[in-house]
């Protein structure tokens, strides 16, 4: 075999490994989202079970989500030190073992320290997988195969109301959290046999398309935090990620208690808004990679992109006034789309904006604000959702991504060129 030929085989394998890794990491989001989903699916026979009221409820969720904050900034500097290999890996076993360690739970303080376990280990996936996007493939490609990535999570909540409530309603509540964790585990395994570092070819391939993220030495710690697009990063997950929230936490609970669902009928169609979500978030990232092949500067083209769908959001606002369950649904089908593309894009043009050796860390600060401003939230939703309705919680939502558009645009630019060595 020649020298040409022997390196086109290699790139071809090397093409076909790096979507592989894209399928595992998305099969991960899958498991991890429904991880997360098993309590706001099984809210009502929680609080059943452990005698708790909403208030309690949002105590519980916030457990999970101040770990959640804390860690988020912390595992982005551990895979921009350790690589996304060890360190995802490690986290997908810690979040099985803690879902493993709810569905054995006895007592509310048990199952509150699982949760919070949860929270510490989860952060782990997202700066990981931007962290292998930003590495394994160039920018044509590269908010496609991002959105690839963390559309498992939208599958995994599509899936999360039919496979909770049905294995709840045939095994009992505690076999979704075993049966789960068990999974996790499996996909841990095939993790650390799949990933590799990319070649050669790859990263020259990678570098060519984007050389500035590449030449330019990434910034230190205390460099970054005097950048204003990281503040501005860090100001529209503060408040936007609550939408998002919202619809994994609050919305089954809702549909049940608030529109009169069973968790039957919960399980049957409360995965409508999340397939929404998906569809719309991955056709988001695919219309602004078009934008960029057709010339449009990267960076404008999500800006473009997220304004339009971020629009989308304040529809929310009707949800007290609208009739039935299916208006419920049509109405948050199109707030998912927005909330989830806003968190499937902006982690592109963190890697777009920042040096790549910067982009997993600044994930994880901004993951760990964006995990902040839904505690907040949590906290105003527990204590008003059962007193006086929902009609403020909604018109505080409807405020929120118009907010965050107007401080992507003002505040998001690109940081490279301004950057010094890290040991300076």
């Amino acid at each position: 075999m020649t020298s040409a030929r022997r390196s086109d085989a290699f790139a071809l394998c090397a093409d076909r490994r790096r979507w592989v890794i894209v399928a595992v990491i998305f099969v991960a989001m899958v498991f991890n989202y429904l991880d997360r989903q098993i309590v706001a699916i099984l809210k009502p026979v929680l609080k059943s079970e452990f005698a708790l009221d909403d208030a309690g409820y949002a105590v519980l969720l916030n457990l999970f989500t101040v770990c959640y904050a804390v860690m988020y900034p912390v595992s982005g500097w551990l895979v921009d030190r350790f690589g996304p290999r060890l360190v995802l890996g490690v986290g997908v076993i810690g979040w099985s073992l803690a879902c493993i360690g709810g569905g054995l739970a006895r007592t509310i303080g048990v199952f509150g320290g699982f949760r919070a376990m949860l929270g510490l280990a989860e952060p782990t996936n997202y700066p990981s997988q931007l962290k292998v996007v930003a590495i394994w493939f160039p920018a044509r490609l590269r908010a496609t195969a991002n959105s690839l990535c963390v559309a498992g999570g939208s599958i995994g909540a599509i899936i999360a109301p039919p496979t909770i409530a049905w294995l709840a309603i045939a095994h009992g509540w505690r076999s979704v959290f075993l049966v789960s964790g068990a999974i996790g585990l499996l996909i841990s395994l095939v993790w650390f046999l799949v990933y590799r570092d990319p070649p050669a070819e790859v990263v020259e391939e990678v570098r060519a398309s984007a050389p500035q993220a590449f030449s330019d030495t990434r910034y230190s710690w205390g460099q970054l935090w005097r950048t204003r697009s990281l503040w501005g990063i860090l100001l529209i997950r503060f408040v936007s990620d609550p939408v998002w929230y919202f619809c994994l936490f609050w919305l089954p609970g809702y549909l049940q208690e608030d529109s009169g669902l069973t968790l039957l009928q919960v399980g049957m169609v409360g995965w409508i808004p999340f397939l929404a979500a998906d569809l719309g978030s991955i056709a988001s990232a695919a219309w602004s990679d078009r934008m960029v092949r057709r010339g449009v500067s990267p960076l404008l083209a999500r800006k473009r992109m997220l304004t339009a769908v971020g629009l989308l959001a304040p529809l929310c606002v009707l949800t007290p006034y609208l009739p039935n369950a299916a208006a419920t649904l049509i109405v948050f089908s199109l707030v998912a789309v927005a909330a989830l593309s806003w968190l499937f894009t902006l982690s592109v043009v963190i890697a777009e904006a920042f040096p790549v050796g910067n982009a997993a860390s600044v994930l994880g600060i901004a993951g760990g604000f964006g995990a902040a401003g839904a505690v907040v939230f949590n906290y105003f939703v527990g204590q008003l959702i059962g007193s006086v309705g929902a009609a403020q919680i909604f018109l505080v939502m409807a405020f929120l991504h118009p907010i965050a558009i107007a401080i992507l645009w003002t505040m998001v630019r690109e940081e490279r060129t301004q950057s010094r060595p890290a040991s300076q």
